[in-house]
């Protein structure tokens, strides 16, 4: 299988993202699971740029990695001072990383007006920075900066900057779509360009999302010889960020074979989950491959395809990627939809067994009263083993009280709640404050919990939506409060119904942590 070279820019061109912010600890946590994944280069920023990405890179010297090489980024020298006498550049040798990438501009406009140098001068900042970069012994990608706006606007030019940057050593020439407004067909074409006239280094792309084609614009270019695909892992990045290499990999491995990674990509999903819970961030549902919809299947045909033969609707495994098949529940759901839903928790039924009808009946009821369980499968095991006479409770809820302030009378905190619960026939009172009424109760809940179940401080709320089921009451209308939870290691879903939204939130919290002490019990 052809190799293609995955260089991660998640550090880098990730932390330009709209709310993206990493300590040193963070991204030093991201290089660790970016390397076990088996990623080939890794940006780890600019060292020159800000005091934590400086303490970022003296810590790096002191980390081995088990396949990763670490890559500092920086620009060509400035004009008027050499290479030796740039800081910037110098900079850059300081972190000892084994490769550098140094971007160059390519597009003449860019040259004059922005950079307001000659086109011959930039033609040596380029040549000068490599050349110096390579003589001190580092593997240099040249990232050619709008380069797909630059062949457009001055094709001569453009292939004049490469050519200087292959002159002075260069190992990858990485054609950059800056702007992210090049679409694939275009990109196929200048790529098989650039191959063909360069067949003694390697070309990469480095696209950006503007126009939503950059994981199909960067698979063009290796349709098209690139050898070296850049973006970054969950897509982060400038506007609307840069190629999404947890899409990118599994299509070029799974679909085009190609090697990517030197394993398999089971732990994929597992990867992405890790970043995006240190960048704050949330998997979108239908993320493909790794998102929770990504094998969710919910109209009865489907299901009933699947659980005959998964390839009916399903283009790959999702073991293959780390991920899980899901069922969805609704009042439209039959007993093959119950039956797969509960094969785990309850292998034994059988189609004809009287409580999967009693199961479709509450659920029915339960959906007429404005429970949804397609988004809270939690919930629907908990009721499902309830109806089936197979649940065991971990704690009884005794009573609980909140009271909320305005203003604060800390500025903060505006709200209290107390509350009694019993355990095995041991009763824990506590009491904890909270930004609002749901948020002191789950602080009571989880600190009257974790005196019996220690484990449980690991979990924490990691989503709250609550929604209006009908306006007609006004403030006093119903709601459906669905709640997101995670152990670090897996996410699950519960849901409350009410008119009063703190109850609804009560009732979605006891069922988060009754899930997770019950999915405990089942591997103990």
């Amino acid at each position: 299988m052809k190799k293609i070279q995955i260089f991660d820019s998640t550090l880098r061109d990730g932390t330009q993202g709209e709310g993206i912010s990493y300590s040193v600890t963070d991204k030093l946590s991201i290089v660790h699971t970016l390397d076990d994944f088996g990623i080939d280069y890794i940006e780890a920023g600019n060292p020159a740029s800000n005091p934590k990405d400086i303490e970022f890179f003296s810590k790096l010297k002191e980390i081995r990695l088990r396949h990763a090489k670490l890559c500092a980024f920086g620009s060509t020298r400035r004009k008027g001072v050499k290479a030796a006498e740039d800081s910037n550049v110098q900079s850059l040798l300081q972190t000892q990383t084994p490769a550098v990438s140094i971007f160059g501009k390519s597009w003449d406009m860019h040259v004059e007006k922005v950079l307001r140098a000659t086109l011959d001068e930039n033609l040596e900042l380029v040549y000068d920075t490599i050349k110096y970069m390579k003589d001190a012994g580092r593997e240099v990608i040249f990232d050619a900066e709008h380069y797909f706006d630059g062949v457009l606007n001055n094709e001569a030019y453009a292939l004049q900057v490469l050519k200087a940057a292959v002159e002075a050593g260069a190992d990858c020439l990485a054609l950059c779509d800056t702007n992210g407004g090049t679409l694939p067909h275009v990109i196929f074409d200048r790529v098989r360009q650039v191959v063909g006239l360069f067949p003694k280094v390697h070309v990469g792309i480095h696209c950006h999302n503007d126009t939503g084609c950059a994981v199909a614009s960067s698979i063009a270019a290796v349709e098209a010889g690139a050898v070296q695909v850049q973006g970054t892992f969950t897509g982060t990045g400038e506007r609307c960020g840069n190629a999404d290499l947890s899409i990118i990999i599994p299509n070029l491995q799974l679909k085009m074979g190609y090697s990517c990674v030197d394993s398999d990509l089971t732990g994929l999903s597992r990867a992405v989950r890790h970043v995006c819970e240190i960048s704050n961030m949330r998997v979108y549902q239908s993320k493909p491959y790794v998102g929770d919809s990504a094998f969710a299947h919910k109209g009865g045909m489907h299901i009933d395809g699947v659980s005959k033969l998964s390839s009916t609707f399903e283009h790959v495994s999702p073991e293959s990627v780390g991920n899980v098949r899901r069922f969805l529940m609704s009042e439209v759901s039959g007993r093959t939809t119950v039956l797969k839903k509960l094969e785990k928790v309850a292998p034994d039924l059988q189609r004809d067994t009287p409580e999967v009808a009693q199961i479709l009946e509450k659920l029915k009821v339960l959906e007429n009263n404005g429970y949804q369980y397609e988004a809270a499968d939690a919930s629907f095991e908990l009721m499902a083993l309830k109806t089936l006479g197979r649940y065991k409770e971990h704690f009884t809820p005794i009573i609980y009280r909140t009271i909320g302030e305005y203003p604060p009378p800390n500025g903060e905190r505006s709200a209290s709640a107390v509350l009694s619960l019993r355990v095995d026939g041991r009763e824990e009172t506590t009491a904890a404050m909270g930004n609002g009424p749901v948020n002191a109760l789950d602080n009571a809940l989880r600190k009257a919990l974790t005196v019996f179940y220690p484990d449980l401080g690991q979990v924490r709320l990691s989503d709250y939506k609550v929604r209006v089921l009908t306006g007609a009451e006004a403030t006093a209308s119903m709601v459906r409060v669905l709640i997101e939870s995670t152990d670090g290691d897996r996410s699950w879903n519960t849901v409350g119904v009410g008119t009063d939204v703190v109850a609804a939130s009560w009732e979605a919290l006891c069922d988060s942590f009754e899930y997770i002490l019950h999915r405990k019990d089942e591997h103990a």
